[in-house]
């Protein structure tokens, strides 16, 4: 047998660690979705078990002197080979910054932490996960002084890189600049034209069993393969696990008939995406996600663009009278399509519309860093949470699970995490975009229920790059642009503006 060189015996080792890491990932899905309440303890242990696996391996000496092997005979690798031992480094460079005690103590904090937001939410109270988060946002503190020394990066920049990498406070800051500008006024344009233009409203009780029903046969149509995935109820709708071991959820309100269809859309955006990755590097990390603000922009793609055009409607309607058992003018495409495009100052983030969205977002994004710099204690969340709510959205929310409760995010110590859902609807603008300007017939195959060329499309120039390029490279070569704000604000001009720009090309 031939003697494997360093590149591939480092092959080996990060084989290892997609097995721990998916795991971790079925671990993590059955803690929100089947595991009993007094079990986070166990799971807390199991999952600290596995994360200091990961972490022994990334730091081993072995390791370092394999890379360091690879690197000098780096000449006779592959592009791809290259790219992926760049992304080895990555992970060995971040892997070391951490001493295994804190790793081991957040993820127990986390595993209790995620356990109390659940019980926080059904008493609907703060004050019950307060101690747990305290805790949390202390140990991310620590994590994040590590890395920014090491990377010399400000400490919330240190965290949000590894959510995104490649993109910085000051690279978000120049996307959700112009969009704060013209946003506010164009919520106020959309409100307008919405008061001329009433709509009737969808009433009644939509079981569970039907709105889940409805959402497979759509996922299925997406393409999502259920002989691969999971697709399960939760209070909190998120994607877990690997490619070929997806784990999707979606939360179902019987007065709500669309709630569970638009989060289905979003989880399968990202399902979608793991599952097209680069089947020959599924196990290494350049055939991971370039991180989640791509992720997201694939969720929000289909969600919020796709899943809300006209096109979309038009072919969902007869789905939602066979599903629903309903009929008659509020269940007509227009008022459909009016319903679900509906504009609205509301207090939940993921209920908004197109045009609020990106205000939730910047709320928690400035929140966030005031609590890793220490500037909020976590016990004054709540009050900094509504006093924003009251200035950015015009509301202050009736409950805490209308607020600071909505997301399980910090519970879980993803700080640095909630930007990518801004900066991913801004580089769905720009995919829609492109893929508009190359497939002009995209509109009349959405409409006949083919979806095979808009995720070819998406498979081709973003899913199959796996993470071989950062997010503003991959951003260009998907649509021949640098990554800009300007796409996704002439969307949001085309359809909801009184004076919109070439209104043809719109796609609403």
């Amino acid at each position: 047998m031939a003697t494997l060189t360093p590149y591939q015996q480092l092959e080996q080792e990060f084989r290892r660690l997609h097995a721990f890491r998916g795991a971790l990932a079925v671990l993590r899905w059955d803690a929100a979705v089947t595991m009993p309440r007094g079990s986070a303890d166990v799971r807390g242990e199991q999952l600290a078990a596995l994360e200091l696996e990961c972490h022994a391996l990334l730091a081993s000496p072995r390791l370092a002197r394999l890379l360091e092997r690879a690197q000098a005979g780096a000449v006779t690798l592959e592009d791809w080979q290259s790219a992926n031992l760049r992304e080895m480094r990555r992970l060995r460079d971040h892997a070391v910054a951490m001493p295994p005690s804190l790793i081991a103590r957040l993820a127990r904090a986390v595993a209790q932490a995620e356990a109390r937001w659940r019980e926080a939410r059904e008493h609907n109270d703060f004050g019950v996960l307060v101690p747990q988060l305290e805790e949390v946002v202390r140990l991310v503190r620590s994590r994040a002084e590590l890395l920014a020394q090491r990377f010399s990066l400000d400490p919330w920049d240190a965290l949000a890189d590894e959510f995104t990498p490649g993109l910085l406070s000051r690279d978000i800051d120049a996307l959700f600049t112009p969009l704060s500008r013209r946003l506010p006024a164009l919520v106020t344009e959309a409100l307008e034209r919405q008061a001329e233009r009433p709509v009737l409203a969808i009433e009644g009780r939509f079981a569970p069993g039907r709105q889940r029903a409805l959402c497979t046969e759509v996922m299925k149509a997406l393409g999502f393969p259920f002989d691969r995935g999971r697709f399960d109820d939760c209070d909190h709708a998120f994607t877990e696990g690997v490619p070929g071991d997806i784990r999707v959820t979606a939360s179902f309100n019987p007065r709500d008939p669309f709630q569970g269809l638009l989060g289905a859309l979003h989880e399968t955006g990202q399902a979608l995406y793991d599952l097209g990755l680069p089947a020959a590097w599924v196990d290494q990390p350049v055939g991971q996600d370039r991180g989640m603000a791509l992720e997201e922009s694939q969720s929000l793609l289909l969600e919020m663009i796709v899943g809300r055009s006209r096109a979309f409607v038009a072919w969902l309607r007869p789905l939602l009278e066979k599903h629903y058992d309903v009929s008659g003018p509020p269940w007509s495409e227009d008022n459909l399509y009016a319903c679900l495009n509906r504009v609205a100052r509301g207090p939940n983030r993921s209920e908004a519309d197109e045009l609020t969205y990106q205000t939730h977002i910047v709320l928690r994004y400035e929140l966030e860093r005031r609590l890793l710099s220490g500037r909020l204690a976590v016990r004054e969340l709540r009050d900094a949470w509504n006093d924003l709510s009251a200035q950015r959205l015009g509301l202050v929310p009736v409950s805490d699970v209308e607020g600071c409760l909505q997301d399980i995010h910090w519970a879980t110590g993803a700080f640095g995490h909630f930007p990518s859902y801004g900066v991913g609807a801004v580089i769905a603008g720009q995919l829609w975009e492109a893929i508009r300007e190359q497939e002009p017939g995209i509109d009349e195959e959405i409409r006949a229920g083919r979806f095979a060329c808009l995720l070819d499309w998406l498979r081709q120039r973003v899913h199959a790059q796996g993470a071989r390029f950062g997010v503003p490279e991959l951003v260009r070569h998907a649509t021949g642009r640098a990554l800009s704000a300007a796409p996704f604000l002439r969307y949001l001009e085309r359809k909801y503006s009184s004076d919109p720009p070439d209104r043809a090309a719109a796609g609403a």
